[in-house]
Parts: C-alpha cells; structure tokens; sequence
C-alpha cells in the first residue's frame, strides 16, 4: 500500500514538472510556428521590418531587443532602429545621447520620454549607441495631434514652417479604407458626432502618416529598418503600414503583430485573428510593465 502511494506521490509530481510553460511563439502568415533563427534569416531580406508591441508587455520587449541583436548580427550591422516613442522634434536630443554628448540623465531631462522609456525602450536605444546605429524619432510631436483631435487637420495649416518640419507633408490624406480606421470610428459608437469622429481619427492619421514619412527619409540600400510602435500602427497592415505602401508599394516590407492567448500552448487564435507576415502569441497572463 506505501509502495503505492509513493507511486502515485511520483507520477502526480513528474506531470507537475513535465508542464511546459511557453512565453511566446511566433508563427508565420500561414500559421506555422517559425523559430526564432528562421525568423531572424527572413527578416534580413526587408527593406523596413514593423515589430507591433502591447506598451507593457514585458516579453515583447525583450523580444524587440533579441531579435534587434540577432538581426544585427544576420545584417553585419546592416540597420536601422526607429520608433514611435520619440518625436521627430527630440532628434537631436537623442542624437546627442547616441554620440556620447549627453548622458542618460540629460537626455531624459530634454527629451519627452515616456514613462516606461527606462525599463522597455532604454536598452534598444543603448544598443543603438553601443553599436553605432542610428536611431530615429519617428513620430509626430504629440501637441500637434492633439491639436489635430480638437481643431481638425486643416488647423495644421497653420503652423510655421519650422513646426511642418515636424510632421508629414500637408496635406496629408485621411481614408476609412485605412485598416483599423473604420473600427476606431465604430468604437466611438453612432451617437458620436462626424467631425469630432473624423477629427479623432484624423489624429491618428497624423501620427501613422508622420511616422511612415520618417522611415521613407531614412531608409538605405542594402539596410533593413526596424520599427518599434503599437500594434494598432501596423496590424492588419494598416496604419504606417499603409502610408508607407501608398507612396512606396515596392518596398520590400514586413509586420509582426502581437496577439495574447489564454491557451497555454499559445495556438493561433481562433477568432480576431488577422495574421500578417509573422505573428507573435504571449500569455495573456504575461507580466505587464505598468
């Protein structure tokens, strides 16, 4: 009987122990799962390489930073790092930081950082000046958003020269055709008024629109670009995404987008799942930054 019981003491702990407990998993547009060396041989051969975030998932972060690693290493040091948590009017800022000119203190004491610039984006900028890689502040100042929000695109018009610098070239084109668009105008329901709806989504259209300005300027031959930015910028291969295919449709271009899942062998979703050319899946359980 005490034979038994240890048998049994030892069967339920090995089932315990055998458990595996899976961070993430990548699949491709197909729905394979793709490991991450044959992700970072694919990503080489883009011209620009979108990596969608949630802001305060712990593991996309870290997975930003490894897969910038590995692909620098696949690149000979062939990149590009751009993101859309700095503002095009804090490139130089964040320059001087990059050359050595201002320490981490300065910078952060000059530039707008965000709140959780220390623990997720501060590693890939030291990567960037460890490496001698530029890095590009690619979005729109947030004032001229939410000014856009309140006022309207045509208040832009309005700016100085100097501020335009700051944002894509006027004027810039709003469509509901737009992935993600539509459904940002049906989440603010249909008791909202048209202009303030347009107007919100106008905002939106500033920043995607600036950002994908930002990575036109500065993308080179022969060199994949990275970019950093929320999941809404790129998925479904919407936001940036688009911009940048209206000016640019050759452009050899690639999105992850990041989906969470309650199942713990990470499968592709079911539902609400719109794959684009890799797709990250995390625990929805995963630890969140803020």
């Amino acid at each position: 009987m005490k034979n038994i019981f240890i048998a049994i003491l030892l069967a339920g702990f090995c089932s315990l122990s055998g458990q595996d407990f899976k961070a993430y998993q990548f699949y491709d547009k197909k729905g394979k799962e793709i490991k991450t060396d044959k992700l970072v041989k694919e990503l080489a051969d883009y011209d620009v390489v979108f990596f969608g975030e949630n802001h305060n998932s712990s593991i996309n972060h870290w997975l930003q930073l490894k897969i910038t690693e590995a692909l620098y290493e696949k690149k000979n040091g062939q990149l590009i790092l751009g993101a859309e948590m700095f503002e095009r009017d804090n490139q130089a800022q964040l320059n001087q930081y990059l050359s050595g000119k201002f320490d981490a203190k300065t910078l952060k004491d000059s530039a707008r950082l965000w709140n959780n610039y220390a623990t997720d984006y501060k590693p890939l900028v030291d990567f960037a000046k460890n490496k001698k890689l530029s890095f590009i502040a690619t979005n729109i100042p947030r004032r001229y958003a939410s000014q856009t929000a309140k006022e309207g695109l045509e208040s832009l018009n309005r700016l100085s020269e100097k501020e335009k610098t700051y944002i894509a070239q006027l004027p810039i084109k709003v469509s509901l055709e737009t992935p993600g668009y539509t459904e940002m105008k049906a989440m603010m329901g249909d008791h909202a008024e048209g202009t303030k709806v347009m107007n919100f989504i106008s905002a939106q259209a500033t920043k995607d629109a600036t950002m994908a300005e930002s990575i036109m300027k500065n993308i080179q031959q022969g060199k994949t670009f990275i970019h950093y930015n929320g999941n809404y910028h790129s998925k479904e291969f919407g936001g940036t995404y688009w911009y940048i295919k209206q000016k640019n449709p050759n452009l050899k271009m690639a999105v992850i987008s990041v989906f969470e899942s309650e199942d713990p062998e990470l499968k592709v979703p079911s539902k609400d799942y719109i794959p684009t050319e890799f797709n990250l899946i995390i625990p929805g359980d995963m630890t969140k930054t803020f």
